[in-house]
């Protein structure tokens, strides 16, 4: 374990850290346990606090995930889906720019998806609206897509056109996608070790009939969200704690795992069957740093019913829950701050087994996760059944998430101030 610790620290030296790094996944609904695709993006950049929005759309209303801090150009979203069951979200990509067009016209991903989500119901919706787009659309950008037709593909995309990858043709019945494209120059390509690991990751998920039997968003969560694995290095630290543990300092360098130092966020879209009604859609959300946040489900409906701890507080664009991982994430795990370049170590210790009689943080983001769930699942498994109407699962929803950033404070209860 000391010889990988040591590979670990030289990755890091050698390979500077790219901010904009998202890893994300498309599942569609034929793959899935309940016939429901699902949309994972983790979030890297360095607008580290973000939040949830609610949107009233020209055609649609949505939510977001939106930048908190001022400053940020406004009608920017960096995953959503609206109240028509049409969802997206955007990795960027490194290959695919072909053109001279300024760095200052570029980098509007955030801006199309925001317009994508007011105006476009279905995939072919969103085909159009790239088809008419004005050129050149100052995007470099794989755009990952899901709706409630069955639709489910990436659009690998450019200043003057794109390439559809239609997922849901996918044998393997799922597509990661990193910071590379595939139709791109493959000397450019970028994220290609968080690609082998997430896609390595699920592929070991269980499968019966082609269909994987157990993947959720809170495993999505838990299995790749919060992995501390390396597929290229051959060495996971999360799997193999003990001995990483007592073997090393328990230091790691952060250095091409899923979770990283400019991780912002977790989110998974859960959508809907073919045909079935967008308001059962869910999205699942964690705001932070993954190993010390908490993935929260949030129904979608044409009213907000984001809860208070996911939104603006009182006199601040940052939200609570993003907050408080923040927090813990500067305080815990990259705080080695005197160092020349402590910003690229990590603390493993405090994530793994705690310290000091604390919990482990994965322990402490796992409790507040099967609370809130348990109390989630109840309500939602009512309203699917047709046990109750639409009304009482959003106000029952209202009820139960009041309570939501109590839970999370009692978890982390030690590592706050």
């Amino acid at each position: 374990m000391r010889r990988c610790l040591i590979l670990i620290l030289i990755s890091g030296m050698i390979f500077p850290e790219i901010s904009y790094a998202c890893t994300s996944a498309i599942i569609p609904g034929w793959a899935t346990s309940d016939g429901r695709p699902l949309l994972w993006k983790h979030r890297d950049t360095g607008n580290l606090d973000n939040r949830l929005e609610h949107f009233k759309g020209e055609k649609y209303n949505f939510i977001g995930l939106v930048n908190s801090l001022q400053g940020s150009r406004g009608n920017e979203v960096w995953i959503g889906c609206n109240t028509a069951g049409f969802s997206i979200m955007n990795t960027a990509s490194y290959c695919l720019k072909n053109d001279s067009v300024p760095d200052e016209y570029m980098d509007m991903e955030g801006v199309l998806m925001y317009r994508a989500l007011e105006i476009c119901a279905s995939l072919s919706d969103f085909e159009h609206y790239l088809d008419t787009l004005s050129r050149p659309m100052g995007v470099e950008a794989n755009f990952g897509c899901i709706d409630a037709f069955g639709g489910a593909a990436y659009y690998e995309t450019w200043n003057d056109g794109y390439v559809k990858r239609n997922v849901d043709e996918f044998p393997e019945g799922y597509c990661v996608v990193t910071n590379f494209s595939i139709h791109g120059r493959k000397d450019d390509w970028k994220g290609y070790e968080r690609f082998v690991t997430a896609s390595d990751i699920i592929e070991r998920q269980v499968k019966i009939e082609n269909r994987f039997t157990d993947l959720s968003p809170l495993v999505i969560m838990d299995s790749l969200s919060r992995s501390y694995e390396h597929k290229i290095l051959g060495i996971n630290l999360a799997d193999k704690s003990d001995s990483f543990l007592s073997g090393t300092s328990g230091i790691a360098v952060d250095q091409d795992f899923i979770p990283r130092r400019s991780t912002s966020a977790s989110v998974v879209i859960h959508g809907v069957r073919k045909g079935e009604s967008a308001d059962k859609t869910v999205i699942w959300t964690a705001l932070g740093y993954p190993s010390c946040a908490v993935m929260i489900p949030v129904p979608l409906s044409a009213e907000d019913t984001i809860p208070e701890c996911m939104k603006k507080s009182v006199g601040s664009v940052n939200c609570q829950a993003c907050d408080l991982s923040l927090y813990i994430k500067d305080s815990y795990i990259f705080n080695l701050h005197r160092m020349s370049n402590g910003y690229s170590y990590m603390n493993m210790r405090h994530i793994l087994k705690g310290e000091m009689g604390r919990p482990s943080l994965l322990e402490c983001s796992r409790k507040a996760e099967r609370n809130i769930s348990d109390q989630f699942s109840v309500l939602y498994d009512r309203y699917i059944s047709g046990n109750i109407g639409y009304d009482d699962y959003i106000e029952g929803y209202k009820l139960i998430s009041k309570d939501f950033m109590r839970i999370i404070e009692n978890s982390f209860v030690t590592y706050q101030k």
